[in-house]
């Protein structure tokens, strides 16, 4: 069984519904797209032709898709895949299409790139039987023609397998990274501006890499010898979080979702990197904290076990689909006192309170293990369109704090334009605050020299992440 992790590393049961002409187009097509490579290129077809992502595709053909659980599992490894590996797999596939292979009818594209996925990176299936399930899907759907190039560029290059060429390091570092690494180029030339190439390809490999399980205890509803004594009690094997002692990391993925102590709220599956900002907040019994951004609820929820569900927490969401999804989670967890309240956080005003939470809207480029998907639908445009937005969001926050009251920004991404910039454009413009250093309250390992923490995955193995805390003084 797999588990889809959203963008705070949560497992996610509820999907948001797709439009009626998008569930007309998949009914007339359901007997085309048949078992999971089919479903599989479905998905993918889907991804690149419209702005869905891809979790709610994956999760709604996990719902609703009559495959067994096996073949779900497979499901979400080729298109897991697929999309994680495309930059490769498309440097590959262009190097023996004939013509622009970036110009090929979407279905031809994904069918190649799930067959080619399945070549290089898997080996319980022949390479023969690929070739041929590819070349048959592809008639069925396209006719003989693009069968026969499916057929020719599969062969040559198995046959070229061993002898495959990338982009040369020495004449051009980040043609070579971004393919070899599958990584945008955009994306691929800011961290070579700013990183060695030694983390540049440490970062692009762990960014790879599959997901790893990690859940948060719920001090609310049980101890630390207690949840140790019950993962050990089912043979789960665990490792304590790197910086913090509430979070446990499986070493394998499970259907734990099913487990009756998720059901009873002992445990969230969350990114240890998503405790940070809460540690640094330094919350106490009692306070009155604002959650600015909550859903889907994970940081509202740990605060209120580091509040020992004493005080007020207030959840802002503007989506009612979101506020309904936070209830369902913070309900299983035995969280009292959060009041959720339905509003852009723009417009929310109210007394001012002793701890904000700003987790802001970012590109969520630190998460890219997770969400593979964010690394191709995102663009430099995307950090300029949100930096005015976090630091709109940094403002609205700093009139709702009360003088020696402390804000804490934070975000799931490692872009300097999102993170310490908007911080240092704050301070200059208000003298009533000062940043106060994150060592105080987290390991110096992930602490910058700004004072505040920033996680990167291949150093820290848990999804990049900033915070800063900025204490009001007046």
């Amino acid at each position: 069984m797999i588990l889809l992790i959203n963008k705070e590393g949560n497992w996610v049961s509820h999907i948001d519904s797709f439009n009626l002409k998008m569930e007309i187009e998949e009914h007339k097509v359901t007997d085309l797209y048949t078992g999971v490579r089919g479903t599989a290129v479905k998905i993918l077809d889907r991804i690149e032709r419209t702005d869905s992502y891809l979790d709610k595709l994956l999760d709604h053909e996990m719902k609703f898709s009559e495959l067994t659980g096996q073949d779900k599992a497979l499901l979400y490894e080729l298109v897991h895949g697929v999309v994680r590996w495309m930059g490769r797999l498309d440097w590959i596939l262009a190097g023996f299409y004939k013509g622009q292979f970036s110009k090929a009818i979407p279905v031809l594209k994904n069918a190649l790139r799930v067959a080619l996925y399945q070549i290089m990176f898997l080996d319980r299936i022949p390479d023969y039987a690929v070739v041929n399930e590819a070349v048959e899907f592809v008639k069925k759907l396209q006719g003989q023609k693009p069968a026969d190039i499916t057929n020719a560029v599969l062969r040559n290059i198995i046959r070229s397998k061993n002898g495959l060429r990338y982009p040369d390091p020495e004449e051009n570092l980040v043609s070579y990274l971004a393919a070899y690494y599958s990584h945008p180029t955009w994306l691929t030339k800011r961290w070579v501006g700013r990183y060695s190439r030694e983390d540049v390809e440490e970062l692009m490999a762990a960014n790879n890499e599959r997901p790893t399980l990690t859940l948060r205890i719920n001090g609310l509803k049980v101890n630390k010898q207690e949840f140790e004594a019950l993962l050990q009690s089912v043979n789960l094997k665990y490792s304590p979080g790197v910086y913090n002692p509430h979070f446990y990391r499986l070493q394998i993925l499970t259907n734990i979702q099913n487990w009756q102590y998720f059901a009873e709220g002992y445990f969230a599956i969350q990114d240890e990197s998503t405790g940070l900002p809460c540690q640094l907040l330094d919350v106490k019994p009692g306070m009155r904290v604002l959650d600015m951004c909550a859903a889907p609820g994970g940081k509202s929820a740990y605060l209120a076990d580091l509040m020992s569900n004493s005080g007020e927490i207030i959840a802002l969401d503007k989506f009612e689909s979101r506020v309904k999804i936070m209830k369902g989670n913070l309900d299983r967890l035995g969280v009292a006192i959060v009041k959720f309240v339905t509003i852009d956080a723009m417009e929310y005003d109210d007394e001012p309170f002793d701890r904000i939470l700003l987790d802001a809207p970012c590109s969520g480029l630190g998460t890219l293990s997770k969400k593979p998907d964010i690394k191709w639908k995102r663009d430099l445009l995307d950090i300029k369109k949100l930096t005015p937005v976090q630091e709109e969001l940094l403002e609205r926050a700093a009139i709702l704090v009360k003088p020696g009251g402390v804000i804490v920004y934070s975000t799931c991404t490692i872009e300097p334009d999102e993170n310490f910039e908007v911080v240092k454009a704050f301070l200059h413009k208000h003298n009533n605050f000062r940043l106060d250093d994150a060592a105080r309250f987290a390991d110096k390992k992930i602490v910058d020299e700004n004072g505040c923490i920033q996680t990167l995955p291949h150093r820290d193995k848990m999804d990049g992440a900033f915070s800063a805390r900025l204490i009001r003084t007046e």
